[in-house]
C-alpha cells in the first residue's frame, strides 16, 4: 500500500523511480546517464525552483524568503497586527488577507468576537489589505478560489495553509513570522530536505481523499520521515484525481509535520482556474529530466480502502474493516494509548460502551472545514445519503461547506436537499468543529468527522473539568455511510453508490458584493477600532547575561501539543487580550502551571525592584559558593516547562507568547514537534534548549546558567547549567541551530524589541 525509501530516489522523465543505492550508478547508466552530481539534480525538484524564485539571499543553503501574499483567520490577525503596529507598521506591503471563520460565532465573551472583526476590518482599510467576513469562506478555501497561483509562495498563519496541489507552495507558521513579512523582512531557514510522494493507481469506489491522507499519515508521522522536509507529489496516479480530491489528500499533509507540499499540475488544475476566473493563476508545474529526492513515499492508490484515525491523533490509523473485524481488540489499544494522552486521575476513559450487537455506535458525524467541506465531498456524501435517514437516536449529523461559493451551488443542484431530507443540518462556513468551537459531544461522545484533527480536547471537552469526548477522523463518504445506518460505523465501500460528480459553477459575485478589497489601496485617514477586550503586547525585557529558571511543569507525553499548551475552543475568544489569554495556559494538561508561573514571575518583579526575597537569597548563596562575581539583581529570573517533544499542531504563535507574559524564559524538550513552535518561542525571546537524556531536574527544581547572552552570541555547541539543591549540580544544554537575527531576537527579548532598535 504503502512503501517508504530507506534512501534518496531519482526521478527520470517524471515517470520511472530509481532508488539510491548499490545499483544505482549501474541503472542510471541505463538511461545514458553519466555520473552526475547529486547536489546539482537535486535542484530539479519543483520545490527547488519555487524556493529559488523567491530567495533574497545569495545562497541557497541558508534561504531568506519573500512572499508572494499572506493570510490569517480572526484568531490571529489581532495580536499579528498589533505586533506589527508595535515595531513600525505604516501599509500592508503585499497582498494581506484577513478571513474570519474561527470566531465567526461571536457567542463567548459578549462582544471580544465581532470587536475584532470590525478591528480586523478597520485595518484592513487603513493599512491596505483584503477582509473576509464571518461565513463567507474558511480561511484556506478562500485562499484556494481566490489567492492560489502558480509558482507562487503563501504564508498563512495556520497550520493547514497548504495549496500545493494548485501549484502553491504554501506554509503555516506562528504570527511573527507574518510579523516579518510586513515589516518587509524575510523568512529564514535552512534549505529543507525534499521528499517525493509518488502516487500511482487509481482510488477505489468509496475511497476519499481523507483515506489516502490517513494512510499516509500512519506512515510516516511516528517516524520523523517528512519532518520540517517539502513534500512533493508526483508521479502516474495524480492524473487520475480531481483537483477536489488532491485538495483534500494534501491540506492533512500538515498531520505529517512536514514544512510544506507540492504537486505536479495539469490540464485538471488548469480549469480550476478557469470555473474560479482566473486563467492567468495557472502553471504547468513539473519536476525537470532528472530529479532527486532526499526520501520517496510510494503511494499505491489502488491499495487503499477507508481509514479511521482513531483518538488521539491523525497517526492512530486503521482500516474501518480492520476495526469492525477487531473491534475488542483495537478498542482495547486505544484504551491503552488513553492512558498516555490523559490524565488517567482525572476521567475514566473507554470507548467500548459504544459497542452495540457487536457494532461500534457513533453519536455524531461531522463533514466540515478546509479538509471535508469541498464541493466534491459533499456531493458524494449526498449520493450515498439520498433516500436514507439518520434516524431520531443519539446520532447526528452536520455539515459545513467550506465556502459561500460551494453552499450555493449545493443549493442550486438540489445536493444540499438531498441533505436535509436526511435530517441532517447543513451549516455556513465556520471552523469550529475542528478546534472545539462547534459541535461538541457529550461527555463520553464519539465523533467522526472529516476534519483535520483528533487531539486531546480539539473536540471541545474539558478533561480537567470531568469531561471527555473522542473524535475519529473519516473520509466524507465513510461518515455519509455510517449516517445512512443511522450511527454504525460503515464503509463507504459497503455501499454500491452511483457518484453523479456534478459539475461545479463558481459563482464570483458573492465574495465582489461582501468581500472589502483594500489591497494597495491604504488609506491612513481611517481609525483603527478597538473594542475593550484588544490589549497591546506587555513590555518585555532583554536577555540579562546570567539566568535562573524555575522548572514549572514537567510533562512526559511522547508529544505535547499545541492545544494542550493553550487550549482552543472557547478559549481563542481571548486571543487579543495577551494576558487574559495566558490564564488558560495548560490549563486542560497542568491546571497547576498558571500559579506557579506567577509566583516566579513575582520573583522576578522583586528583583528588579531591589526587594529582597528569603528563597531567592538562599539560592544565590548556593549559586555564589561556585560563582563568587554573580549578582543576584542582576541575573534574570523566569519559569521554565520541561515536555519531551511539545509543538505538534497548530501554528497558534500564543502557544509561546502565553508563556512569555507569564514569565516564561525558556522551553526544555527532547526535540521540538515543528519548526513552527520552535519559531514562536525564539520570536517571542525564549530559549528553545534541547536536552539529551534523562532530565537531571525536577518539577520545582531552579536552574541556573551563567553567561547565557556570551554563549548566545558566540554560538557554543554546549552550554552549562546547574541544578540547584545543596550545591551545584552540573548538566548540559544545547540550543540547536540559530539563524544570527534569532541570536538578536532573544537577546533583545522578543521580536518587537528587535524590530524597534
Amino acid at each position: 500500500m504503502i512503501q517508504l525509501y530507506k534512501k534518496g530516489a531519482y526521478l527520470i522523465n517524471g515517470t520511472e523511480l530509481i532508488e539510491e543505492n548499490e545499483e544505482t550508478p549501474a541503472k542510471l547508466r541505463n538511461h545514458f546517464i553519466e555520473p552526475i552530481d547529486k547536489n546539482e539534480v537535486k535542484k530539479g525538484t519543483m520545490a527547488y525552483g519555487i524556493l529559488s524564485a523567491h530567495n533574497m539571499s545569495d545562497s541557497m543553503e541558508q534561504l531568506k524568503i519573500k512572499f508572494d501574499k499572506l493570510t490569517s483567520h480572526d484568531i490571529t490577525f489581532v495580536g499579528i497586527i498589533q505586533t506589527a503596529r508595535a515595531s513600525g507598521l505604516e501599509e500592508f506591503p503585499v497582498p494581506y488577507v484577513l478571513t474570519n471563520c474561527h470566531n465567526s460565532l461571536c457567542a463567548v465573551g459578549g462582544t471580544i468576537n465581532e470587536d475584532d472583526h470590525m478591528f480586523g476590518l478597520s485595518c484592513a482599510k487603513r493599512y491596505g489589505g483584503m477582509y473576509v467576513p464571518p461565513h463567507q469562506a474558511v480561511i484556506h478555501q478562500f485562499a484556494r478560489e481566490m489567492l492560489a497561483s502558480g509558482g507562487s509562495m503563501i504564508l498563512g498563519s495556520d497550520s493547514h495553509t497548504r495549496y500545493g496541489a494548485l501549484g502553491t507552495m504554501a506554509i503555516g507558521e506562528g504570527g511573527p513570522e507574518l510579523v516579518k513579512q510586513l515589516l518587509s523582512k524575510t523568512y529564514d531557514i535552512s534549505m529543507p530536505e525534499v521528499v517525493g510522494v509518488y502516487l500511482t493507481g487509481k482510488p477505489q469506489k468509496g475511497v476519499g481523499p481523507q483515506d489516502i491522507a490517513l494512510a499516509i499519515i500512519g506512515a510516516v508521522f511516528k517516524n520523523g520521515y517528512v519532518n520540517n522536509k517539502v513534500m512533493e507529489f508526483i508521479g502516474d496516479g495524480i492524473a487520475n484525481l480531481s483537483v477536489d480530491y488532491r485538495i483534500g489528500i494534501d491540506v492533512m499533509t500538515t498531520e505529517t509535520t512536514c514544512l510544506s507540499s507540492i504537486w505536479i499540475t495539469d490540464d485538471k488544475v488548469k480549469e480550476f482556474y478557469e470555473i474560479h476566473k482566473r486563467p492567468e493563476a495557472y502553471k504547468q508545474l513539473n519536476p525537470q529530466n532528472i530529479a532527486y529526492y532526499d526520501g520517496l513515499v510510494y503511494v499505491d492508490l489502488s491499495e487503499i480502502k477507508p481509514m479511521i484515525a482513531m483518538p488521539f491523533h491523525p497517526s492512530n490509523v486503521y482500516t474501518i474493516d480492520e476495526l469492525n473485524a477487531n473491534l475488542m481488540d483495537i478498542l482495547d489499544e486505544i484504551e491503552k494509548k488513553a492512558l498516555v494522552s490523559l490524565d488517567n486521575n482525572t476521567v475514566s476513559y473507554t470507548l467500548k460502551d459504544k459497542v452495540r450487537n457487536g457494532k461500534l455506535y457513533v453519536e455524531q458525524g461531522v463533514i466540515a472545514g478546509c479538509a471535508g467541506g469541498g464541493f466534491e465531498n459533499i456531493c458524494d456524501a449526498a449520493d450515498i445519503l439520498k433516500g436514507h435517514y439518520i434516524g431520531a437516536d443519539e446520532f447526528s449529523l452536520s455539515v459545513y461547506p467550506a465556502s459561500q461559493p460551494i453552499y450555493m451551488e449545493l443549493i442550486k443542484n438540489g445536493r444540499a436537499a438531498d441533505i436535509l431530507e436526511t435530517g441532517a443540518t447543513i451549516r455556513t462556513a465556520f471552523c469550529g468543529p475542528c478546534f472545539g468551537a462547534g459541535d461538541v459531544p457529550a461527555n463520553k461522545g464519539l465523533s467522526i468527522r472529516h476534519s483535520t484533527r483528533n487531539f486531546p480536547n480539539r473536540e471541545g471537552s474539558k478533561i480537567t473539568n470531568g469531561q471527555i469526548a473522542s473524535v475519529a477522523l473519516m473520509d466524507a463518504r465513510s461518515i455519509a455511510a455510517t449516517a445512512a445506518n443511522r450511527g454504525y460505523l460503515t464503509s463507504a465501500m459497503e455501499f454500491d453508490t452511483v457518484y453523479t460528480k456534478p459539475h461545479y459553477y463558481f459563482d464570483s459575485t458573492i465574495y465582489e458584493n461582501r468581500v472589502y478589497n483594500g489591497v494597495g489601496k491604504p488609506d491612513k485617514t481611517k481609525e483603527l477600532k478597538f473594542g475593550p477586550g484588544i490589549v497591546d503586547w506587555p513590555a518585555m525585557i532583554p536577555l540579562a547575561d546570567d539566568i535562573l529558571l524555575k522548572v514549572v511543569s514537567v510533562i512526559h507525553d511522547p508529544v505535547t501539543t499545541t492545544d494542550e499548551l493553550i487550549p482552543s475552543g472557547e478559549t481563542s475568544s481571548y486571543r487579543s487580550n495577551p494576558l487574559g489569554l495566558a490564564e488558560f495556559t495548560l490549563s486542560r494538561k497542568d491546571p497547576s502551571y498558571v500559579g506557579k508561573a506567577k509566583e516566579v514571575r513575582v520573583l522576578e518583579d522583586s528583583r528588579r525592584n531591589g526587594k529582597e526575597n528569603q528563597e531567592l537569597k538562599h539560592i544565590f548563596e548556593i549559586i555564589t559558593k561556585e560563582f563568587p562575581d554573580v549578582v543576584e539583581k542582576d541575573t534574570e529570573i523566569g519559569s521554565t516547562i520541561y515536555a519531551v517533544k511539545p509543538g505538534d499542531g497548530s501554528a497558534r504563535e500564543q502557544a509561546a507568547s502565553c508563556q512569555r507574559v507569564l514569565g516564561g524564559l525558556a522551553n526544555i524538550a527532547s526535540e521540538y514537534a515543528t519548526k513552527r513552535y520552535r519559531s514562536n518561542l525564539i520570536n517571542w525571546g525564549m530559549l528553545p534548549f534541547l536536552l539529551e537524556g534523562e532530565e537531571p531536574f525536577t518539577n520545582g527544581d531552579y536552574i541556573f546558567i551563567k553567561d547565557i547572552k556570551k554563549a548566545i552570541l558566540e554560538k557554543s555547541d554546549s552550554i552549562k547549567a546547574y541544578v540547584i539543591r545543596n550545591d551545584l549540580e552540573e548538566f548540559s544544554l544545547k540550543l540547536g541551530k540559530l539563524t544570527d537575527d534569532e541570536r538578536k531576537i532573544i537577546i533583545d527579548g522578543c521580536l518587537i524589541n528587535y524590530n524597534r532598535k
